[in-house]
């Protein structure tokens, strides 16, 4: 009984209290378990891990399908290796973990705990890149990654240890096939975030926060239910910069020594945290059917002396999984079938299948959806093709859903000015793309400037009249408070 009523205090919005409502989803779906005495670090559950473990899967694909291969490189930097790169050392110093030596004995030389693998992979690739036919070079690894942030931590947001980072790092011979890496790069990012239903801006950052040692970056951003802008990934162009630092040379075809040009490009389990925070809704999570841990659940709905319809259950159960579909059989007879019902959304499992003395007489069974869209029964003859349907349309209620979303938390205008400080969500104004006048947005808006905007899954007026600057624009610009 007291689990129930637990559940019953869940119904939360998450637009007027988002912090609330998101911990409260991450506990009870089990996610994660903020509990570990260290701030930042969480520990993983199964749910949550599974969930995650099949956003990286769709990640790892769409790398693979490009050429990209899987490496693994050590965690501990040398502080002689770190420090080769000087705004790299400077952007990332102040919130690098150091290890100085164990309990007993202090080392000759600080060791860096990764903050990100620039370094050492670009110590390693100085050895192994040495002719044209080494290039062009295209790893990914999937790594812990620890940083001291000095804002305030949210589970899987933002944290100081990056469970699961996958990052990519190429080389090649000149800029233009850096620049044609970072286009696919962008065409990777895209494919996997439309999967997940997520929508995003694609900003160029200003050079004034740009990634440290980089040329230019680009930032896929998207708005949280409390307005606040989150980063999903970034594409970067390193150009030559940590080339020289590490001395990456290549003799080139035409006998000459150069140096290489280099991108790199990374997501996390902030991917996740998106998921539960855009498509997530009064009832708890909702998973879109190519993640969820369990695709299907399916509740008998029957007295504990009516065996045949568990088995009859047990049997739909079995073809399901059979056919690869992510299933799971809740006969647990200590709760009824509605307390069932009410978990099982809580979890965000897209779909539901009833099975009752009905269904098992007419060999059907009956389907609910996590949509709230009408309950269908089907013969179980045509339940795998109609299953599949039905997640195509949910991913159609979901996508739509997550733009109007998107558009709730936007404000387009002309007149910044006259927003005023303290408004919820992001803004969008045009801009002439001076860091005078980003740091005048910046003022009358009490929000960062994150970049022009490249891409927007919302349609803009055309550009016209004056800046807040008095200048022309020519660009948009996306401001806002990010995680």
């Amino acid at each position: 009984m007291g689990e129930i009523l637990s559940l019953e205090r869940f119904r939360l919005d998450k637009y007027s209290d988002f912090p609330k409502w998101y911990h409260e989803i991450l506990k009870h779906a089990k996610i994660v378990d903020t509990r570990y005495p260290v701030k930042g670090m969480n520990v993983w559950m199964p749910y949550g891990l599974k969930a995650l473990r099949m956003i990286q899967k769709i990640m790892i694909n769409l790398l693979e399908e490009t050429g990209h291969e899987e490496a693994y490189f050590p965690t501990m930097i040398p502080e002689s290796v770190f420090s080769k790169e000087k705004d790299f050392l400077q952007g990332f110093g102040g919130e690098t973990f150091v290890v100085e030596g164990t309990m007993t004995k202090k080392f000759n030389e600080k060791l860096f705990v990764r903050p990100t693998s620039e370094t050492v992979m670009y110590y390693m690739w100085n050895i192994w890149i040495k002719g044209r036919k080494d290039l062009p070079l295209k790893m990914y690894q999937i790594v812990n990654v620890f940083r001291y942030e000095t804002k305030m931590t949210h589970p899987i947001l933002r944290v100081r240890e990056i469970m699961s980072f996958i990052e990519a790092h190429t080389a090649h011979a000149t800029s233009e096939e850096a620049e044609k890496q970072i286009n696919e790069a962008l065409n990777i990012y895209k494919k996997f975030f439309d999967s997940l239903l997520l929508p995003y801006f694609i900003v160029k950052t200003p050079p004034w926060d740009t990634f440290a040692g980089a040329e230019y970056n680009y930032d896929f951003i998207t708005a949280m239910p409390d307005g606040k802008g989150l980063e999903l990934g970034s594409v970067i162009n390193l150009g030559q910069k940590f080339a020289r630092a590490f001395d990456i040379k290549f003799m080139d075809s035409d006998g000459k020594t150069k140096y290489v040009y280099q991108t790199c490009y990374g997501v996390s389990e902030r991917t996740l945290g998106a998921v539960i925070a855009i498509h997530g809704d009064k009832k708890g999570l909702f998973l879109p059917p190519i993640i969820a841990p369990i695709q299907v659940v399916i509740v008998p709905i029957a007295r504990r002396d009516e065996q045949d319809i568990i088995e009859y259950a047990r049997g739909i159960s079995e073809k399901l999984s059979e056919a690869g579909i992510r299933t799971y059989l809740d006969d647990d007879p200590e709760h009824t079938p509605g307390w069932k019902y009410y978990f099982w959304e809580m979890k965000g499992v897209p779909t539901r299948i009833e099975i009752g003395r009905r269904e098992l007489n007419n060999n059907t069974v009956t389907i609910a959806r996590r949509d709230g869209a009408k309950k269908i029964t089907v013969n179980i003859n045509e339940l795998i093709d109609k299953l599949r349907i039905i997640w195509t349309e949910i991913n159609d209620y979901l996508r739509n859903k997550a733009i109007e979303h998107l558009k709730k938390m936007t404000i387009i205008t002309d007149k910044p000015e006259e927003i005023g400080k303290g408004v919820k969500g992001l803004i969008i104004t045009p801009w002439d793309g001076t860091k005078e006048c980003a740091e005048e947005l910046e003022e009358i808006t009490g929000k960062q400037v994150l970049g022009e905007i490249i891409e927007s899954p919302i349609k803009l007026p055309s550009l016209q009249g004056k800046t807040i600057c008095n200048r022309k624009p020519d660009r948009y610009v996306l401001i806002g408070t990010t995680y």
